[in-house]
């Protein structure tokens, strides 16, 4: 149980008065409700206030159902409406029985200041409490306040002195009988918020809101129920706060233990290596051979081949590369050692990565060939499904498909913004995608994607790209950087 939910339910046992016991010595909640009345008939000849011309009363039956009368003299029965059994001695009612319920005036926001001032010094309270402060103020008092506008519409907050309500907040009176604090716990506990619009931007109608039913204790059950929730409620804020660090410290463990995983796997700890399934040295030979064969068929560019990285572990047991008969030592480029059987190789010795062609905002289309930007490839490395809302005519995609297209088996990387989120093609549907945003990785030599993505989760190829930042990460990733970096292939 979170600590939202254990609160929830600690606020119904209370309403339902299942938090305190009752005493049957105490004064019914039937004559609290007639000296509410009196108040307000008071305040009605006083003019203060106006008439409801819709008053009713709630009782019980001789058959031990609710019936409601109203001020015309009519009467239905609302059993079917009574939500829970209450403890004898409480009574149902409405919630403007009880209180009234006003919202405050409009301000300029040009008028509310974020800090305190001699200039202004009353609190400005809308809809979610404390919005700034303010030159003037327009209630004095201590009062229940709920909101009444946007996603939080119904939540509830307590202001005590001069202060300015918007007309967001609705002030709750209960003419100095009822406590705002007790008024605060069980409107909260009674969750207006369901009864808001269901819009754009959520409301509340106070007309709506005090037609609510509500369960009425007697005044000596309130202080109890206060009391108890004063002493009860600050728990579950420590429970809700122990809960949320452990929540924290979960995930972070996943995430280190799914890092320390992916760490030990491509440094060759995770499996046992099998010296006769042959080398990863053996399998390089396999993919030069096979990028010559497609250069001299004109399936790839000769640049492909030009420069092409060798690295190899001299008789000294160091690190060195060889490009064109150049061979330099790069020991200490090396992240970590690797079985025997595995081998140290740039990026661009195996994948070829490459970009899209330019498609200018202007392209875009509501239908068409889906086309991706970073953050779709995001999600897609995520979720595995997308949600997209950008297209391209399928003349531009078969325009631009002929300078290449993503295959199955490739992945697709997200070059800005969270940088090195992978997802591998799997299927043939068309799809383009943005150029500087995204990079395809080509995997022509059909190694193991899954295998692939492993490592490009991994902190080894972070790491390579965080190193060279200048602060916690590069702003993108490009085919330069892509191709110079290291990665163990078994």
């Amino acid at each position: 149980m979170t600590g939202k939910q254990l609160r929830n339910s600690i606020l119904q046992w209370a309403i339902q008065g299942k938090l305190v016991p009752q005493d049957p010595n105490d004064e019914p909640a039937s004559v609290l409700l007639e000296r509410i009345r009196e108040e307000k008939a008071r305040l009605v000849k006083e003019k203060k206030i106006k008439k409801d011309k819709n008053e009713s009363i709630i009782y019980r039956g001789e058959d031990n159902s609710y019936y409601e009368k109203f001020a015309d003299g009519s009467v239905r029965c609302i059993d079917d409406e009574i939500p829970f059994d209450i403890p004898k001695g409480w009574e149902w009612c409405r919630i403007k029985n009880i209180c009234m319920m006003q919202a405050g005036k409009n301000i300029s926001s040009s008028e509310i200041f974020q800090d305190k001032s001699d200039l202004h010094p009353y609190r400005c309270v809308g809809g979610n409490g404390l919005r700034g402060y303010v030159s003037t103020f327009n209630t004095s008092g201590h009062y229940a306040i709920v909101g009444r506008q946007g996603a939080l519409c119904g939540c509830l907050n307590i202001e005590k002195g001069d202060f300015y309500a918007t007309e967001h907040a609705v002030i709750v009176d209960s003419y100095n009988i009822l406590s705002p604090i007790f008024l605060y716990y069980f409107l909260t506990a009674l969750n207006l918020n369901q009864y808001a619009t269901a819009t754009a931007q959520p409301g509340l109608a106070v007309s709506n809101v005090v037609e609510v039913l509500f369960p009425l204790p007697t005044l000596l059950d309130q202080n109890r129920i206060i009391e108890k929730l004063n002493s009860v409620l600050p728990l579950v804020e420590e429970y809700d706060e122990a809960e949320v660090q452990l929540g924290r410290l979960n995930q972070n463990l996943n995430v280190k233990i799914k890092y320390s995983i992916l760490q030990e796997a491509v440094q060759g700890r995770l499996v046992p290596q099998i010296e006769s399934e042959g080398t990863a040295e053996e399998l390089l030979e396999e993919i030069r051979a096979e990028k010559k064969r497609l250069v001299k068929e004109g399936k790839l560019k000769k640049s492909t081949i030009t420069n092409e990285s060798h690295i190899f572990r001299g008789e000294d047991n160091k690190y060195y590369e060889n490009v064109n008969g150049n061979i330099v030592c790069i020991d200490d480029e090396i992240p970590f050692a690797i079985p025997t059987t595995w081998q140290w190789c740039r990026i661009k010795t195996l994948l070829n990565i490459w970009s899209a062609r330019r498609v200018h905002e202007r392209d875009w289309r509501t239908k068409g060939i889906p086309f991706y930007r970073a953050r779709e490839i995001g999600k897609l490395a995520d979720n595995g499904i997308v949600d997209n809302d950008l297209f391209i005519d399928k003349a531009l995609y078969d325009d631009f498909s002929s300078s290449g297209i993503p295959q199955i088996g490739d992945l697709m990387m997200t070059a800005v913004g969270t940088l090195g989120k992978s997802y591998i093609i799997e299927n043939n549907l068309p799809f383009y995608f943005k150029d500087g945003s995204v990079l395809c990785i080509g995997n022509t030599y059909s190694l193991n994607p899954q295998y692939l993505r492993m490592f490009f989760n991994s902190n080894i190829f972070k790491n390579q790209y965080i190193s060279e930042s200048d602060g916690t990460t590069v702003a993108t990733l490009t085919m330069v950087r892509m191709n110079k970096y290291f990665i163990p292939i078994p």
